[in-house]
């Protein structure tokens, strides 16, 4: 069994900004057929066989909550996780993949991480970039893209989805080669 989690915040307010890019992800999995939908007060959770994704309906900062209860829920251990979000540490348009580490900044790996009780989570990072000078994180991150930034971050989510999509089939081992082996979209 594996999992993707897509981090961000619920509702349609909160759905075109920068912090919901692990929501656009899930949406580019779900386009998918196959996926049965089941509603728990934590979280949206989809399922094809062995496989699930989740969409937390807590706000991102509590989003180890829900992580928690579908780990309780359905029986995944930390390693069978992938978590996926927007890192404004990473330049726009950027994707990790990573086996385990800390948070970051990123509050709401910060709460799945304390929910899990382990910094062995894989994680699939999608950068947003830095917020301008004077402009608030908070503000940044609950804004929408310019529309300039739009067509990047729809090429980093097609990206982040695909490797999911690998992760989900084949396991952390199979997308880590096929990030490996990716050739850039664009120079750095």
């Amino acid at each position: 069994m594996r999992a993707v989690i897509g981090l961000g915040n619920p509702g349609p307010a909160y759905a075109p900004t920068r912090h919901n890019l692990g929501f656009w992800v899930l949406e580019r999995l779900l386009g998918e057929k196959g996926w049965e939908r089941e509603l728990f007060p934590w979280g949206e959770v989809f399922r094809r066989g062995e496989k699930f994704l989740l969409r937390p309906l807590t706000f991102m900062n509590l989003s180890g909550q829900a992580v928690a209860e579908f780990c309780r829920r359905f029986p995944l251990s930390p390693s069978e996780l992938l978590v996926v979000y927007d890192d404004v540490d990473l330049p726009l348009g950027e994707v990790r993949l990573r086996p385990s580490g800390g948070p970051g900044t990123h509050r709401g790996m910060q709460s799945v991480l304390a929910a899990l009780g382990t910094e062995e989570v894989p994680r699939l990072r999608v950068g947003i970039g830095p917020p301008p000078p004077a402009v608030d994180l908070a503000q940044f991150v609950l804004s929408p893209p310019r529309p300039e930034e739009v067509p990047i971050l729809s090429e980093a989510c097609d990206l982040a989805a695909e490797l999911a999509r690998i992760f989900l089939e084949k396991g952390l081992s199979a997308a880590l080669d096929a990030f490996s082996r990716r050739k850039p979209a664009r120079p750095v």
